[in-house]
């Protein structure tokens, strides 16, 4: 597949939209619009990989408040003919079929492999692979069960997303690395990352989750890269055809 000259793919992960006040949600979700509108000029596709919202949920007849400004962002793109891709991550698995109605978006909840411009690509939020990390592979394990899913979706949603906003501001509490490089060999990504190697070429690794910008060389022709997170970083990567450069939208 070939990349249309001039046009360039776009990655960004863990906005978080949500935490930790109302006001400062508000005020990340203006960056990440005026981010969008800078880079709608050039795009062919923007991926967004994971935990865009803190917390989601989808009811039949009801949803989270809140986002209108990034919603109506993202309709613009779409409608503009721009493809966007919504990753599912720990945070915001319960994702179903609401946005790509509404929003004209994809919505994928398992890594993704292209070749583009003849370079390969495996992208994923990054939540559960890799060695270690055995509880919350469990949990996400149930939170995936459709019948779980359906027994929650029988809550009240005042109730059911009071408790989801719980359990995800005490995840965030627990996660106490997120923000720092454990060293290659403590990453589980970049263990992930060379096993895959063993198997295939693969000459750019995309993830999110660990909320640390990374820029890691695997290979002579594979680069690790960790996007960071949109809560004080605002990191995003680009690819315009030959190379990937992560870049910051500034603080």
């Amino acid at each position: 597949m070939k990349l249309e000259e001039g046009k360039k793919i776009y990655f960004a992960s863990d906005f978080h939209l949500g935490v930790p006040t109302y006001e400062k949600s508000r005020k990340r979700e203006a960056k990440i619009v005026a981010w969008l509108s800078q880079i709608q000029e050039d795009a062919d596709t923007i991926y967004l990989v994971g935990d865009i919202f803190d917390m989601w949920f989808e009811y039949k007849h009801a949803i989270p408040k809140y986002f209108t400004r990034f919603f109506g962002k993202i309709a613009e793109l779409t409608d503009s003919g721009i493809r966007v891709v919504f990753f599912t991550g720990n945070h915001d698995m319960w994702m179903f079929d609401y946005l790509t109605q509404e929003l004209g978006v994809e919505i994928l909840t398992e890594e993704l492999e292209f070749e583009l411009n003849e370079k390969s690509f495996l992208v994923a939020h990054g939540d559960g692979l890799g060695p270690g990390d055995t509880g919350y592979k469990i949990i996400k394990s149930i939170f995936r069960n459709r019948f779980c899913q359906w027994m929650f979706a029988r809550l009240h949603p005042n109730f059911g997303l009071g408790i989801a906003n719980y359990f995800s501001k005490t995840s965030r509490k627990h996660s106490v690395n997120d923000d720092k490089f454990l060293g290659e060999e403590k990453e589980w990504l970049i263990t992930y990352s060379k096993e895959v190697l063993k198997n295939k070429p693969v000459n750019y690794f995309v993830y999110g989750h660990r909320h640390h910008p990374v820029v890691f060389p695997l290979a002579e022709q594979s680069t690790y890269y960790n996007l960071g997170e949109w809560i004080s970083q605002y990191n995003y990567l680009v690819f315009d055809g030959e190379n990937c450069e992560l870049i910051n939208f500034g603080g």
